[in-house]
Protein backbone atom coordinates (compact mmCIF):
# COMPACT_ATOMS: atom_id res chain seq x y z
CA UNK A 1 0.00 0.00 0.00
CA UNK A 2 1.51 3.01 -0.96
CA UNK A 3 2.20 6.11 1.43
CA UNK A 4 -0.56 8.09 0.60
CA UNK A 5 -3.11 5.84 0.50
CA UNK A 6 -1.92 4.22 4.05
CA UNK A 7 -2.48 8.02 5.61
CA UNK A 8 -6.24 7.91 4.23
CA UNK A 9 -6.59 4.33 5.93
CA UNK A 10 -4.67 4.40 8.98
CA UNK A 11 -6.38 5.28 12.09
CA UNK A 12 -5.29 7.92 14.30
CA UNK A 13 -4.35 7.20 17.14
CA UNK A 14 -6.82 8.38 19.95
CA UNK A 15 -7.03 7.18 23.50
CA UNK A 16 -10.02 5.31 24.82
CA UNK A 17 -12.34 7.27 25.92
CA UNK A 18 -11.77 9.63 22.66
CA UNK A 19 -12.37 6.27 20.74
CA UNK A 20 -15.55 5.27 22.69
CA UNK A 21 -17.05 8.59 21.38
CA UNK A 22 -15.86 8.20 18.40
CA UNK A 23 -17.81 4.60 18.17
CA UNK A 24 -21.22 6.62 19.49
CA UNK A 25 -21.07 9.06 17.52
CA UNK A 26 -20.49 6.75 14.61
CA UNK A 27 -23.35 4.43 15.16
CA UNK A 28 -25.76 7.03 15.98
CA UNK A 29 -24.80 9.41 12.51
CA UNK A 30 -24.42 6.07 10.53
CA UNK A 31 -28.09 4.55 11.44
CA UNK A 32 -29.10 7.92 10.84
CA UNK A 33 -27.77 7.91 7.09
CA UNK A 34 -28.95 4.81 6.69
CA UNK A 35 -32.69 5.19 7.54
CA UNK A 36 -32.07 9.11 5.32
CA UNK A 37 -30.81 6.56 2.35
CA UNK A 38 -33.07 3.79 2.40
CA UNK A 39 -35.86 5.05 1.04
CA UNK A 40 -33.55 6.71 -1.77
CA UNK A 41 -31.43 3.36 -2.10
CA UNK A 42 -34.92 1.79 -3.14
CA UNK A 43 -34.96 4.00 -6.50
CA UNK A 44 -31.58 5.19 -6.50
CA UNK A 45 -31.47 7.22 -10.05
CA UNK A 46 -34.76 8.98 -9.70
CA UNK A 47 -35.78 9.60 -5.88
CA UNK A 48 -36.25 12.79 -6.19
CA UNK A 49 -39.24 14.69 -8.14
CA UNK A 50 -39.83 14.38 -11.55
CA UNK A 51 -38.59 18.10 -12.13
CA UNK A 52 -36.12 18.34 -10.06
CA UNK A 53 -33.30 19.53 -11.44
CA UNK A 54 -30.47 17.02 -9.92
CA UNK A 55 -29.72 14.45 -12.58
CA UNK A 56 -30.57 10.76 -11.75
CA UNK A 57 -26.53 10.25 -11.63
CA UNK A 58 -25.70 12.49 -9.08
CA UNK A 59 -29.15 11.38 -6.80
CA UNK A 60 -27.88 7.39 -7.38
CA UNK A 61 -24.15 9.36 -5.56
CA UNK A 62 -26.67 10.59 -2.73
CA UNK A 63 -28.22 7.59 -2.04
CA UNK A 64 -25.36 5.55 -2.33
CA UNK A 65 -23.20 8.12 0.14
CA UNK A 66 -25.86 8.24 2.58
CA UNK A 67 -26.94 4.47 2.63
CA UNK A 68 -23.81 2.96 1.90
CA UNK A 69 -21.54 5.36 4.18
CA UNK A 70 -24.06 4.92 6.63
CA UNK A 71 -23.69 1.40 6.67
CA UNK A 72 -19.36 2.12 6.88
CA UNK A 73 -19.70 4.42 9.23
CA UNK A 74 -21.71 2.16 11.52
CA UNK A 75 -18.91 -0.85 11.28
CA UNK A 76 -15.90 1.72 10.46
CA UNK A 77 -14.63 0.72 7.42
CA UNK A 78 -13.14 2.84 5.08
CA UNK A 79 -14.64 5.79 7.56
CA UNK A 80 -12.71 8.57 6.24
CA UNK A 81 -13.60 7.84 2.72
CA UNK A 82 -17.58 7.34 3.56
CA UNK A 83 -17.25 10.60 4.91
CA UNK A 84 -16.28 12.08 2.45
CA UNK A 85 -19.36 11.22 0.32
CA UNK A 86 -21.52 11.71 3.29
CA UNK A 87 -19.97 15.10 3.20
CA UNK A 88 -20.26 16.32 0.00
CA UNK A 89 -24.00 15.11 -0.40
CA UNK A 90 -24.54 17.30 3.22
CA UNK A 91 -22.61 20.43 1.62
CA UNK A 92 -24.99 20.11 -1.24
CA UNK A 93 -28.21 19.57 1.05
CA UNK A 94 -27.44 22.35 2.91
CA UNK A 95 -26.79 24.39 0.14
CA UNK A 96 -30.00 23.38 -1.75
CA UNK A 97 -32.13 24.11 1.55
CA UNK A 98 -30.38 27.48 2.31
CA UNK A 99 -29.84 29.64 -1.37
CA UNK A 100 -32.09 27.79 -3.82
CA UNK A 101 -34.99 26.96 -1.36
CA UNK A 102 -34.60 29.76 0.92
CA UNK A 103 -35.33 27.48 4.06
CA UNK A 104 -33.91 29.24 7.34
CA UNK A 105 -31.64 27.21 9.38
CA UNK A 106 -34.18 25.72 11.87
CA UNK A 107 -37.54 25.30 11.02
CA UNK A 108 -40.34 27.00 12.83
CA UNK A 109 -42.11 23.60 12.68
CA UNK A 110 -43.37 24.12 9.29
CA UNK A 111 -41.27 23.69 6.20
CA UNK A 112 -37.63 22.88 5.81
CA UNK A 113 -33.86 24.05 6.80
CA UNK A 114 -30.54 23.57 6.18
CA UNK A 115 -29.57 22.66 10.52
CA UNK A 116 -29.91 18.74 10.31
CA UNK A 117 -27.66 18.38 6.97
CA UNK A 118 -24.99 20.72 7.92
CA UNK A 119 -24.88 19.14 11.25
CA UNK A 120 -24.36 16.02 9.42
CA UNK A 121 -21.55 18.14 7.35
CA UNK A 122 -19.52 18.96 10.16
CA UNK A 123 -19.39 15.26 11.68
CA UNK A 124 -18.54 13.79 8.36
CA UNK A 125 -15.98 16.56 8.57
CA UNK A 126 -14.74 15.84 11.52
CA UNK A 127 -14.60 11.68 11.24
CA UNK A 128 -12.79 12.69 7.84
CA UNK A 129 -9.97 14.84 9.75
CA UNK A 130 -10.40 12.26 13.07
CA UNK A 131 -10.79 9.53 12.11
CA UNK A 132 -13.11 6.34 13.11
CA UNK A 133 -11.28 5.91 16.54
CA UNK A 134 -9.72 2.34 17.81
CA UNK A 135 -12.79 0.32 17.66
CA UNK A 136 -13.37 0.49 14.16
CA UNK A 137 -12.98 -2.30 11.03
CA UNK A 138 -10.14 0.28 10.07
CA UNK A 139 -8.12 0.24 13.30
CA UNK A 140 -8.07 -3.80 13.04
CA UNK A 141 -7.25 -4.00 9.04
CA UNK A 142 -5.18 -0.46 8.33
CA UNK A 143 -3.81 -0.51 11.79
CA UNK A 144 -3.09 2.74 13.73
CA UNK A 145 -0.45 5.57 12.53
Amino acid sequence: MNSKMKTILQVSPLSNFQSIAFLVLRLVVGIAMILHGYGKIQNPFAWMPADSPVPGFFQFLAALSEFGGGFALVIGLLSRVASSGIAVTMAVAAAMHAFVMNDPFVSNGSGGSYELPLTYFAVALLIMIAGPGKYSVDAKVFGQG
